[in-house]
């Protein structure tokens, strides 16, 4: 009985015991590159879609400065609209609104949404979030975008 013990608590303090040190490529966390907004300064022709990707929402422009001052989305028919951006090692953070949704007539949207830079496209998401008392106040939108000539 002693001896089922001894072995039973070798397993555990084996099992328990701390790794050997990883090799140097599994223990560094993967390289960050935050996006510099000169990077991205220019035109954007940006699409929205649903997250299965196989449905584009609505199109717009997204005009990227250099700095955070000036930057803007213009819906189609619609007059710009500013929106603040900032740089973090996640990607780009973007927020707007509220202003009038094109997707719910009527309703006043504001959008939180991350965007990184990846094969020359910017691709992310966005979180919309309508002022409604409905359920269904919530959407998330799949975003890309390709630099304008």
């Amino acid at each position: 009985m002693r001896r089922v013990a001894a072995l039973c608590c070798a397993a555990v303090l084996v099992a328990c015991s701390k790794p050997e040190n990883k090799p140097a490529e599994e223990a560094a966390a993967p390289p960050t590159h935050r996006v510099s907004l000169a990077d991205v300064a220019g035109h954007w022709t940006m699409k929205a879609m649903n997250e299965a990707r196989d449905t584009t929402l609505v199109t717009y422009t997204m005009n990227a400065t250099a700095d955070t001052a000036g930057w803007t989305i213009t819906f189609p028919n619609r007059s710009p609209i500013p929106i603040r951006v900032s740089s973090t090692d996640a990607g780009l953070v973007v927020d707007a609104g509220p202003y009038a949704s094109v997707l719910r007539r009527g309703v006043q949207v504001s959008t939180h949404g991350v965007m990184r830079l990846e094969d020359g496209k910017l691709v992310g998401t966005t979180i919309a979030h309508y002022t409604v008392t409905t359920a269904d106040s919530v959407r998330r939108i799949v975003t890309e975008g390709t630099r304008q000539p």
